[in-house]
């Protein structure tokens, strides 16, 4: 891995966490980071693949108010970097991706108890007039959080590969081969957890509509997107005039008034 690989590389850990905390663009896309990593390190195939399996891991994980989860994105960036580097596979990205994506949750716990005093003199500032020093002091937040995530990437990619090989050399053959089949696996978990927040029991004919047109007729993602699209718009049409057919006489759904 070459230096200028390793500074992308950590830039793009850098711009995922300034982004969850400013604009959210693609802040919480892991594709986006995999691949973006897969381009640097020349093999975007790879990346998506794996920003892929980690973003269906993560399907159905939410951190609800001031709740931490694992650093999913972080976890696409290493994995990916390392299977790159190594020739080892998605297994071995995996293997060091996700330990780090789950100490991404105490980073987050850092840098939330840090950001609270940060706030706290943020307010104080405000109360006492000072708004330049307030401008000036709000744009730390986002800075430190960056750091969050670049720190650890850039140490698993600067100093990580050969401590990586020794380490999956050390692996038994048993345990990369369990983390190749849990790879295949948790994709599965997080679509089930998804489904967890989803209407299933009303509508769990779509489901078997949509697993038909996978498993059996390989109809391409985007095609079943197009009929769950088209069964969606008749659904809300049905709603829609059952609403109106059950409304009381008088009552506008345009949000117009009428004449008495």
């Amino acid at each position: 891995m070459t230096t200028v690989q390793i500074l992308l590389i950590t830039l793009i850990a850098y711009w995922k966490a300034t982004d969850t905390v400013t604009l959210q663009l693609f802040a919480f896309n892991t594709i986006i980071c995999g691949w973006l990593v897969g381009l640097v390190m020349g093999d975007p195939a790879t990346g998506l693949t794996i920003g892929a399996t980690l973003q269906l891991m993560s399907m159905g994980v939410v951190a609800v108010g001031g709740s931490s989860m694992p650093d999913y994105p972080v976890a696409a960036i290493i994995a990916t970097a390392i299977a790159c580097s190594t020739g080892r596979g998605m297994e071995a990205g995996l293997a060091i991706g996700l330990p780090v994506a789950m100490l991404g949750v105490n980073f987050d716990v850092i840098y939330k108890i840090f950001n609270g005093f940060l706030a706290q003199k943020e307010v104080s500032l405000i109360e006492e007039g000072k708004f330049n020093s307030f401008l000036r002091l709000v744009k730390v937040s986002p800075i430190f959080y960056g750091l969050c995530s670049a720190v650890p990437v850039f140490l698993c990619v600067a100093i990580g590969p050969s401590i990586v090989n020794a380490i999956l050399d050390f692996m038994p053959t048993w345990f990369t081969t369990g983390l190749s089949i849990a790879g295949g696996l948790l994709p599965g978990v997080g679509m089930a957890m998804l489904l967890m927040y989803m209407p299933l029991n009303k509508y769990w004919s779509f489901l078997i509509v949509g697993f038909v047109l996978a498993a059996y007729l390989s109809v391409p993602t985007l095609g079943i997107g197009a009929v769950g699209l088209a069964a969606a718009y008749e659904v809300y049409k049905k709603g829609l005039a059952t609403a109106t057919a059950t409304a009381p006489a008088g009552a506008s759904f345009g949000g117009e008034l009428e004449d008495e």
